[in-house]
C-alpha cells in the first residue's frame, strides 16, 4: 500500500483542511482535456488496460488479481478517498474516449505530501509522451493540490521510471519497502522533492 514520504513536514490544521478541500474540489471540468476522474462504469476499460503486464507489471499498488471485481472495488475506494480529501484516480483518454492510461495520486494532508503512480498503454509509451505527462502531473499536484512534498517509488529494475524521475530532479533517498495490496513486499528505489525545489528547477 502507498506510504507517505520519509521526510515529515509540520502541517497546521488549516493547511490540512485546505489540501483536503483541494482534492475534493477536483472535477472533470477542472482537469486538462483528455483526463477525467475514474468512475464505476470505467471498470471494464481500466481492467483491460491494466491486464497488460507491460502497463501494470512495474506498479505495486494495483490490486491483484487484475479482474473487474478488484478493479471496480479499487475505483470505488478511490472515489471514497477523494471524498475524504486523500486520493485521486484519473484516466487518460483518446479523442474517442478510449482509456489509454491512468494516474493515481495518494495524498496525506496531515503531511502536506503526495505520491503519484500511473502508466500508459504500450501504444502510447515512448516518444516523450510519458515524460511530458509526468512533468505536467508533478506541477499540477504541487500547484493545484497545494502539497509541499512528493515521494515517488519505482521497482529496482524499472529503468524507464527511474530515468524519468531522476530527470525531473527528484532526489534519490535510497530504497524502501513497498507493500502490495496482497501483503507482499516489493523493494523499491525511493525519491523525494519539495514544492520549493520543483519551482526552483522548473519555475511556477
Amino acid at each position: 500500500m502507498s506510504a507517505p514520504p520519509i521526510t515529515v513536514l509540520k502541517v497546521s490544521a488549516e493547511e490540512d483542511a485546505a489540501i483536503r478541500a483541494a482534492v475534493r474540489g477536483v472535477s472533470d471540468a477542472s482537469l486538462a482535456i483528455g483526463r477525467r476522474i475514474a468512475r464505476r462504469e470505467d471498470t471494464s476499460a481500466l481492467t483491460e488496460l491494466l491486464a497488460d503486464p507491460a502497463v501494470s507489471g512495474p506498479i505495486y499498488d494495483i490490486p491483484r488479481p487484475i479482474d473487474e471485481a478488484h478493479i471496480g472495488a479499487w475505483i470505488e475506494t478511490s472515489l471514497a478517498l477523494q471524498a475524504a480529501g486523500e486520493c485521486l484516480l484519473l484516466l487518460n483518454l483518446t479523442q474517442d474516449g478510449a482509456v489509454v492510461g491512468y494516474s493515481r495520486v495518494t495524498v496525506w494532508p496531515d503531511r502536506s505530501a503526495a505520491e503519484l503512480a500511473g502508466a500508459m498503454a504500450a501504444s502510447h509509451q515512448g516518444g516523450g509522451q510519458g515524460q511530458a505527462g509526468a512533468w505536467r502531473m508533478f506541477g499540477w499536484i504541487f500547484d493545484t493540490l497545494g502539497v509541499r512534498m512528493m515521494g515517488l517509488t519505482a521497482a529496482l529494475d524499472n529503468v524507464r521510471s527511474a530515468k524519468l524521475i531522476d530527470a525531473a530532479g527528484f532526489v534519490r533517498m535510497g530504497e524502501r519497502d513497498s507493500m502490495r495490496p496482497d501483503g507482499t513486499v516489493r523493494r523499491s528505489l525511493y525519491w523525494e522533492m519539495t514544492r520549493e525545489e520543483w519551482r526552483a528547477r522548473w519555475g511556477g
